[in-house]
């Protein structure tokens, strides 16, 4: 009898932000990001000679949380449950930890979009959700195998979830979503008329 299991899992975590480490304030967090995106100029600059919609930290900051200590909270959070994640992984760390190499924040207003990429020379990545108005995009994430699939048919639209080829994850505001860096992501159109809020990171190991 024929025997078929699935192989070379791709694991996403999901949970609240507020599980580990200090309570934080979603509405302060979101007045803090507003506030330094208004004066980053050197962001603003980037964003613009690059054109990227609305506005990210990610090319002029890298200190946030010593300019707010509610960031210094999110770190705090985000690094215990990077903690959790990286057993569910079974990773053999060696003794070494996994740290914080970067975080920053992403505005992306009505119509905005951050194209598919990874984040090379990372080991984790994440986002944590700040505001997801009605209409704001869901974060789109790529089955790792399609550079591999050469002519293989496209996947019947009710195909396992484990099957199919994009997965959709709608995030609400607090949740933290965490993948391992080299899965493919990106952030469709966003339809609302209201600005997407989130705060994006990286953990490297050393």
């Amino acid at each position: 009898m024929a025997q078929i299991e699935s192989l070379f899992v791709t694991r996403l975590y999901r949970a609240k932000l507020s599980e580990h480490g200090p309570a934080i304030d979603t509405d302060e967090l979101e007045a803090s990001c507003y506030s330094i995106a208004e004066d980053d100029e050197a962001g603003q600059e980037w964003c613009e000679a690059n054109g990227y919609p609305g506005y990210t930290s990610y090319a002029s900051l890298t200190d946030l949380g010593w300019r707010f200590p509610i960031f210094a909270d999110v770190i705090k959070a985000l690094d215990k449950h990077v903690a959790e994640f990286a057993k569910d992984l079974e990773f053999n760390l060696d003794g070494r930890k996994l740290v914080l190499e970067d975080l920053w924040i992403n505005i992306l207003p009505e119509g905005g979009t951050h194209s598919s990429h990874l984040h090379p020379h990372s080991v984790i990545s994440g986002t944590t959700y700040v505001a997801m108005p009605d209409g704001a995009s869901a974060l789109k994430l790529e089955d790792p195998r399609s550079a591999r699939m050469m002519a293989a048919p496209a996947r019947l639209k009710d195909a396992r979830r484990e099957l199919q080829t994009f997965i959709y994850m709608k995030p609400e505001v607090g949740d933290v979503l965490l993948w391992e860096s080299w899965l493919r992501h990106e952030v469709p159109l966003n339809m609302s008329e209201y600005d997407r809020l989130s705060v994006s990171f990286n953990y490297k190991w050393e």
